[in-house]
């Protein structure tokens, strides 16, 4: 009997929301009648067009070539995509235009671990604290000399990275294997420890490195979660109840990755007073110092050794490229030589490569996502403040307006021509544009 009772409370209670959500949903309906909405498929109440997105959404959109829309009651995200001239157009409209009104980012629950969202560049508030920090960060950390002067660390790290291929396909052949390694985690622990060096002057992923591994293991676990599409932050009543658990998840990795990291900062600035370090002015507090290190690995390990493993998989697949790119270093290196830094002004051809792989295959193909600060039009649509505004990089590079034969793979559309990755160019923005470009553009350069 008492089961039956609670049994009935339950079903009260959910048929009390569910009527709830939907009068407010047609009221929301209603209110919007009178506006210019976007094109698209009529979505279900709550969760809109949610579902439709599939698990590729940047190409179920260029698929369906529209401005696709999810709005309800508690969920108003845009998603634009057009196919066309219309999507580069509307780009420059959006990030030039109406740079202002769309500063904000979008804010993941999972980054909201450890207040880790108060310290970020990437999915910061825009603000006079998000000014100083980018400031603070161009003129330090990420100033052309300091990465000039760290040019031979990063060369340690690739003689190793080809050091680790080479003795881990040997033991392959001692075992009775093929001799076959798994590039992309040699590609992964070589950019880490690129970042470890920049920001650390360490590497951190060293054989014997228990803490390093550590350290890896909660940043990889981070990243997933992160990029995982979670109900709570479509439905934001749900954060609460955290339905799949994954801020529950990113609390538990991200302290763990922020407590080793501040341990990394604490050697680092005992060694600067030692004497053992470079001077310099101590501007940013050790927290925000820790989360700027946990950026820079967040962007810089994952998006280099998917951008390497994709023009190394664009290469194999087009053998009249990969023939050019060998002509050209052997003409330029030697045959037995090696390229370095310093080459890369002289192996054009390459840097086409680089540039053709970026066009096709953007690291994050929506870009940082974000917020209208107020009411705005777009294209003559309406969008409300609040509104998500994902731009879709990954289509805007197979624009057929733009590119001539955009879904090939072809490095001479770079060859003679000025197009590039610094935010001026709308028809390629793989890091961003204007005052949301990715602050560390120019260590990727």
């Amino acid at each position: 009997m008492e089961s039956s009772w609670c049994s009935i409370a339950w079903l009260s209670v959910s048929l009390a929301i569910a009527l709830f959500l939907l009068l407010s949903w047609t009221k929301v309906l209603k209110r919007s009648s009178t506006k210019q909405r976007p094109p698209g498929p009529t979505g279900w109440p709550v969760i809109g067009n949610m579902f439709d997105l599939g698990t590729m959404p940047h190409q179920n959109l260029y698929m369906q070539a529209q401005i696709q829309i999810w709005t309800s009651t508690l969920v108003k995200a845009w998603i634009i995509k057009h196919h066309g001239y219309t999507i580069t157009k509307g780009s420059c409209r959006i990030l030039q235009e109406q740079r202002l009104n769309f500063l904000r980012p979008k804010m993941p629950d999972a980054l909201t671990s450890w207040k880790y969202n108060q310290g970020s560049l990437a999915v910061g508030n825009y603000g006079t604290y998000w000014r100083i920090l980018r400031r603070l960060c161009s003129s330090e950390l990420l100033v052309n000399k300091r990465i000039n002067g760290t040019a031979a660390l990063r060369e340690k790290c690739v003689n190793n990275m080809i050091r680790w291929i080479e003795e881990d396909s040997l033991a392959s052949r001692a075992c009775g294997g093929s001799g076959e390694v798994q590039i992309s985690r040699f590609l992964f622990l070589m950019a880490f420890n690129v970042v470890g060096n920049l920001m650390l002057s360490r590497d951190l992923l060293e054989p014997h490195s228990e803490k390093g591994h550590e350290f890896f293991d909660a940043m990889s676990k981070i990243m997933e979660l992160a990029g995982k599409p979670n109900v709570a932050d479509f439905l934001p009543f749900l954060k609460w109840m955290d339905p799949m658990g994954i801020k529950r998840n990113s609390d538990r990795h991200m302290g763990q990755a922020m407590k080793i990291a501040a341990e990394f900062v604490t050697e680092r600035v005992q060694k600067k007073h030692s004497g053992d370090g470079n001077e310099g002015p101590d501007k940013i507090s050790e927290r925000n110092v820790t989360i700027i290190i946990l950026e820079m690995f967040f962007g810089r390990s994952e998006t280099t050794s998917s951008t390497i493993e994709w023009a190394m998989v664009e290469l194999l697949r087009s053998p009249d490229s990969m023939k050019k790119v060998k002509q050209e270093i052997n003409s330029i290196i030697g045959l037995h030589g090696k390229v370095e830094e310093k080459n890369m002004g002289e192996l054009l051809y390459l840097h086409a490569v680089v540039k053709e792989t970026l066009r096709l295959h953007p690291a994050i193909p929506f870009l940082v996502p974000r917020n209208a600060m107020k009411d705005s039009s777009y294209m003559g649509y309406q969008i409300p403040k609040n509104t998500q505004v994902l731009v879709n990089a990954w289509a805007i590079g197979r624009d057929t307006e733009s590119w001539d034969d955009p879904l090939s793979f072809k490095p001479e559309k770079f060859l003679g021509k000025n197009i590039e990755y610094k935010g001026q160019h709308f028809q390629f923005i793989p890091f961003g544009s204007r005052r949301r470009i990715c602050v560390g553009f120019a260590l990727a350069e």
